[in-house]
């Protein structure tokens, strides 16, 4: 990950911040790499350690299993998607506007930035699709969840919703809609690619089209047509 741009998650992820040291920050960037290559399933600290030349001792130093490191990894991502909609959107009055923004946020969240020389943002992206869900659909969920876990995925949806409720104020569900926004926006790139007959995005021109669908979904439920 960048040392220009240090991203806070919830320290209870963690039990030393790897962002601190060299080794901590080699460690995301590997992890995320070689889980991208072999999926979560295959991932062990011991391939990790092979990888990086280091010891599995010296990794279990910041991260007490690889569950603890998904989520990690999908915090920094979530909280990484807000800040890039908060420095893009600061200046826009308009919540139109800002929503729009949002959208186009949303859907090109599969590419890399090039500004974190360390970390593959695209790689990190195919991991949240493919695995975020082992984050929480646990037995532990609850508990997971008193301890804040999974504090920066709420944080990202309840800052859309409030742009949402400032255009829509009396619409009654805006977490329920972002929610699924998100979780519309990171699924309909892996059908377009890998399941293509649940989706309609054209495989020329799919960020477009998924755009063109969240957007209809958004403003739709915000401003539905009057009926006939």
């Amino acid at each position: 990950m960048s040392t220009s741009l240090r991203i806070e998650v919830n320290c209870r992820l963690y039990l030393r911040d790897p962002q601190e040291t060299e080794l901590g920050r080699r460690l995301i960037a590997e992890s995320v790499r070689l889980i991208d290559e072999i999926g979560l399933e295959q991932f062990t600290f011991r391939k990790l350690a092979q990888r990086m030349q280091s010891t599995e001792a010296s990794l279990y130093r910041y991260f007490e299993n690889k569950h603890r490191l998904l989520g990690y990894l999908v915090s920094w991502y979530w909280a990484w998607l807000r800040f890039q909609i908060r420095f893009h959107t600061h200046n826009v009055p308009a919540a139109a506007r800002r929503l729009r923004l949002i959208l186009e946020i949303l859907t090109r969240a599969h590419r890399d930035d090039p500004t974190t020389t360390e970390l593959d943002e695209a790689a990190l992206y195919r991991i949240v699709v493919r695995e975020s869900s082992k984050a929480y659909l646990t037995h532990e969920v609850d508990e997971d969840n008193q301890a804040g876990l999974f504090r920066e995925y709420k944080y990202l949806v309840a800052d859309i919703a409030r742009v949402v409720q400032e255009l829509s104020p009396a619409y009654a569900y805006p977490h329920a809609l972002i929610s699924t926004v998100v979780e519309a926006a990171q699924k309909q790139l892996f059908f377009a690619r890998h399941l293509p007959s649940l989706t309609d995005t054209s495989p020329d021109a799919t960020e477009q089209c998924i755009y063109c669908f969240l957007e209809g979904l958004l403003f739709g439920a915000l401003h539905p047509p009057e009926p006939a």
